[in-house]
């Protein structure tokens, strides 16, 4: 009687200057039995990153750690990874987060998928696998995502409930992103896995979500928009207009499609503007948007949501959070 052999997954992990937590994320993906490489790659730290990786797998084979000369950002570390793995499936692991014990055996059961994501808990950045703030209790249930309900889950409209499921780390089927010539962009560093798994949901992928928790994610006080360049925030814009032109979107896609690249502009021209403010000063800046009278409004727009957002009381810390809350 023969065995079924069980799916194996490579498990990615970009670093740049992550000595501090890569760890705690080599130990947990190689703790997985699903796990059939730990693919590390170094995108040019400037710390002990490489070492420290070497060493977190204790003579492991499964560990592999690739070094880049040059910063190209996470995407196209990741796509250095992708060129190699092995696996069945590929999971994306932050080099400052740690999987959760049988988070691999939990999403593989779900049937019927291209993408299988799981829930995400915000923990400290001083937080550690033996450390963990306690779960808040969830039901059980798997959520079937298309494209127009991904696009709006992450929308940034001031006082809703933005769910940000491109935080979502999904187990992806590699013969779905070879038979489909998919891989990250590398011309971005924000916004990468928000707009890989776009161009997957429109290509036919099946994204299932179940709510209990498998990932732990370290949260910082800052956002990540806001360590991100106005180059890097213009790349993701141009993405979001590339998304625009797939043939054969229904009107509820496309509209939350255009919902997302008309955000993304307005937050580009802010930021851009608040650029020229401090390299011309005040009425430089100004003189300089006025050359082109339609971007005024949604400058304006977002310097008094900025100054208004300034006086409210401080949100609501994410850790012992859930990325899918149920309450």
């Amino acid at each position: 009687m023969s065995t079924a052999i069980s799916p194996s997954v490579s498990v990615i992990i970009t670093a740049h200057n992550a000595a501090g937590t890569i760890t705690d994320a080599i130990k947990s993906a190689l703790a997985e039995p699903e796990t059939a490489e730990v693919i590390v790659v170094d995108d040019a730290s400037g710390d002990d990153t490489v070492a420290v990786a070497k060493a977190a797998g204790e003579g492991d084979a499964r560990l592999v750690v690739i070094t880049c000369a040059v910063n190209g950002g996470p995407a196209a570390a990741r796509n250095r990874a992708l060129a190699v793995a092995k696996g069945d499936f590929v999971a994306v692991l932050d080099a400052d987060d740690f999987l959760m014990p049988g988070r691999f055996t939990r999403l593989l059961a779900i049937p019927d998928a291209d993408m299988m994501a799981d829930n995400i808990l915000f923990i400290a950045e001083s937080a550690s696998p033996g450390d963990l703030p306690p779960v808040p209790k969830i039901t059980p249930a798997v959520i079937d995502i298309d494209l127009a309900g991904f696009v709006r889950a992450n929308h940034s409209v001031r006082g809703s409930n933005r769910q940000e499921w491109g935080f979502l780390k999904p187990v992806i089927r590699c013969s779905f992103l070879q038979d489909n010539g998919l891989h990250y962009d590398d011309a971005l560093r924000l916004g990468e896995d928000y707009d890989l798994y776009v161009r997957m949901l429109r290509k036919g992928a099946r994204f299932r979500v179940s709510t209990q928790v498998g990932y732990a994610a370290r949260w910082r006080s800052d956002s990540l928009s806001s360590r991100h360049s106005t180059a890097d925030l213009k790349a993701l814009y141009g993405a979001a207009q590339a998304h625009l032109d797939f043939d054969g979107l229904d009107d509820t896609a496309h509209a939350a499609l255009a919902h997302h690249a008309n955000e993304l502009h307005r937050r580009f021209l802010l930021r851009d503007f608040l650029d020229r403010r401090a390299r011309l000063g005040r009425a430089g800046a100004l003189i300089s948007a006025s050359r082109h009278p339609a971007t005024l409004l949604p400058i304006a727009r977002g310097i008094l949501a900025d100054k208004l957002a300034a006086r409210r009381p401080a949100p609501i810390s994410r850790i012992g959070r859930l990325l899918i809350d149920q309450g």
